[in-house]
């Protein structure tokens, strides 16, 4: 695998859905706690390096949610915590944070994800969080779809089971960017 490059003044962190709601949830392979550490750790890289941080986290209610009809739908056993849609606080935005609020799986559709990165000059992101293959893949296939080089933090994700997340990390990812670990990206930053 060759090494990696990371361009400090054309490269943000997108961090997927590390919100209450979500990383409280089981994860496989990577449990959820390691994923938020790993994540943690590259928020604090690119904020000592200048680089953006982009934070995105579900902000939805049963209005707003999408509605399709399909074999398996997702549902909230009665109403949602409070603070369902707060950032876990070890990444908690500071502010020069983008935040970005959605309503679906991926980050770019319907939010202004793509023109915050435009307008910073950025052509290439850091992409982590939870779940590997919804949030994280939805994101992943517009940005590659928008012409973002990616990189991909495989022990910074994790989904609901080691099959999800290994069919995204191993069959996926790679077609559209580079898989790497927290180490390797740690390592390019300096």
């Amino acid at each position: 695998m060759p090494g990696l490059d990371i361009n400090k003044k054309t490269t943000a962190l997108v961090v997927i859905d590390l919100q209450k709601g979500i990383a409280t949830q089981p994860t496989q392979p990577h449990p959820a706690l390691e994923v938020i550490r790993n994540a943690a750790l590259l928020v604090r890289a690119f904020r000592k390096n200048v680089m953006p941080v982009c934070l995105v986290h579900v902000v939805s209610s049963p209005e707003t949610m999408l509605k399709v009809n399909s074999d398996q739908s997702f549902s909230r056993p009665g109403g949602m915590p409070v603070d369902w849609s707060e950032f876990v606080p070890e990444i908690a935005p500071v502010p020069t944070d983008v935040v970005i609020a959605k309503k679906q799986w991926g980050a770019f559709y319907g939010t202004d994800l793509e023109l915050q990165l435009r307008r910073r000059g950025m052509d290439a992101i850091v992409l982590c969080g939870i779940s590997t293959d919804i949030g994280v893949e939805s994101t992943a296939r517009f940005a590659y779809e928008y012409g973002f080089q990616q990189v991909f933090c495989e022990d910074a994700m994790s989904s609901g089971t080691a099959e999800q997340h290994n069919a995204a990390v191993k069959f996926i990812f790679p077609r559209m960017g580079r898989v790497r670990k927290t180490a390797e990206i740690l390592a390019a930053l300096g």
